[in-house]
């Protein structure tokens, strides 16, 4: 069974970490540029609720696709839901995922006020429950989407036995996609409390956001728990030596 490694202090002085931080804040950075753009986008040129909802999983796709191909340094997690699923699999320790997390949040912020300066001050759209979905339905609905976000990163990136193996990326990015149109109309689909925090931060809106950290964060956790003992039983992931290990080693 994986263990959590709860890591050193003395980690924050390893170079590789600080490339890895400074990576994850770009490519977190230009996920949520992209994704909170595109429904800022959707937003100003009054587009049918359909067309908009297609556009904004389309672009987040996308961008998730790009930005986790190039994060072979920091692993392209752009998710403390991502880093919690790999942390509660033994793919980087506690106190790594805690600069991730902090870096996450740090990156989201600077894209979504970029994005409010950029726009003329145009609101930055929270997430935030549909009409009639209430916050228990809300959180299954985040749970089950990061649940399976999670259990697609490590059956196409981490479990490198598969025969997808090399397509993660661009399957991962399928994914979000496909759960923003099933799960977007409901719960917003946001699978990512950064993603979430960014908006709310900017507009000073925090309705319905601890939905989007309990859902999240309990999906992402018990998809790494559960790939990582029922199926990679027979891998050892402790110690962890390297940042770029934590996703695509």
């Amino acid at each position: 069974m994986a263990k959590i490694a709860l890591g050193t202090t003395g980690e924050a002085a390893l170079p590789e970490v600080w490339r890895a931080l400074v990576v994850e804040f770009i490519t977190t950075f230009l996920f949520v540029f992209a994704g909170v753009g595109s429904a800022m986008g959707t937003d100003k040129l009054e587009a049918d609720a359909l067309v908009a909802l297609f556009a904004v999983a389309v672009a987040h796709a996308l961008v998730v696709a790009v930005m986790i191909s190039g994060g072979h340094i920091s692993g392209g997690h752009l998710n403390p839901a991502v880093t919690l699923g790999l942390l509660c699999g033994g793919h980087i320790t506690l106190f790594r995922s805690v600069l991730y997390w902090i870096d996450q949040l740090l990156a989201a912020a600077a894209a979504c006020y970029l994005l409010e300066y950029l726009s003329g001050g145009l609101t930055t759209p929270i997430h935030s429950l549909a009409s009639g979905v209430g916050y228990l339905q809300g959180v299954i609905w985040e749970i089950v989407l990061t649940f399976s976000l999670l259990f697609t990163v490590y059956a196409t990136i981490v479990d490198k036995r598969g025969s997808l193996y090399g397509l993660g990326p661009t399957l991962t990015g399928f994914v979000v996609g496909a759960n923003i149109l099933a799960g977007g109309a409901f719960s917003g689909a946001s699978m990512n409390p950064a993603r979430s925090f960014g908006p709310a931060l900017v507009s000073w809106n925090w309705t319905d956001h601890w939905v989007y950290w309990v859902g999240p964060l309990i999906g992402g956790g018990l998809a790494g728990f559960i790939y990582e003992n029922f199926f990679i039983i027979e891998q050892t992931h402790l110690p962890i030596p390297t940042v770029e290990d934590a996703l695509l080693g």
